[in-house]
């Protein structure tokens, strides 16, 4: 009915046995899951008459994985036609998180098939006496994560880019200036390709 230019979700799961979890939980990057998440893209895609992007997501636990997580995400793209929505705060937390990398998941991750970024900000909490990073919204987007989201747009061109702020909201100035900052950042990229 409304025809939106973009339709996106995050490759994840959140129930199992008719129970529903609070929080969006990383896939296993097995051939099996990989499977099962090609067979739903295509019939979310045919349903809906467009292609989607599928987001990656900031993850609390690990699975046992039989590929890196950014060729799991390739090869559905690949296979489906679907886009990439790549959010680099999220690769962020997984990276301070577990030890993975934020850069080589951006260089693994061809041009053509990111549609969007997404930034935000996060919050870094204890627990069981170990730092955890957790994407919160809620926050300025971090020195690390603005680098990060230089190296993508250098990669990667002109993408569109969302702030995510979702709560403890600042006032508009800062909301602006975030959005500027991105702005400088991609135009650099630009010049950096001419």
């Amino acid at each position: 009915r409304y025809e939106p230019a973009l339709v996106s979700e995050h490759l994840s799961w959140s129930s199992v046995g008719g129970r529903y979890l609070n929080d969006l939980l990383p896939l296993p990057a097995t051939r099996e899951a990989l499977e099962l998440v090609v067979l739903h893209v295509d019939e979310t895609q045919e349903a809906l008459g467009r292609p989607i992007l599928l987001e990656n997501v900031s993850s609390y636990l690990r699975f046992a994985a039989e590929m890196p997580g950014a060729c799991f995400m390739v090869e559905v793209a690949q296979r489906t036609g679907c886009g990439i929505l790549l959010d680099v705060n999220n690769l962020y937390v997984n990276e301070r998180n577990h030890g993975t990398s934020a850069a080589a998941f951006i260089d693994a991750v061809p041009a053509e098939l990111v549609g969007e970024i997404h930034l935000a900000g996060h919050s870094v909490q204890e627990y069981d006496g170990e730092e955890i990073v957790v994407d919160t919204h809620n926050a300025p987007v971090c020195p690390a994560v603005w680098t990060l989201y230089a190296r993508a747009t250098q990669r990667l061109g002109r993408v569109p880019t969302l702030i995510e702020w979702d709560s403890e909201l600042p006032p508009l100035r800062v909301l602006l200036a975030e959005a500027d900052r991105a702005d400088r950042i991609m135009e650099m990229s630009d010049e950096l390709a001419a």
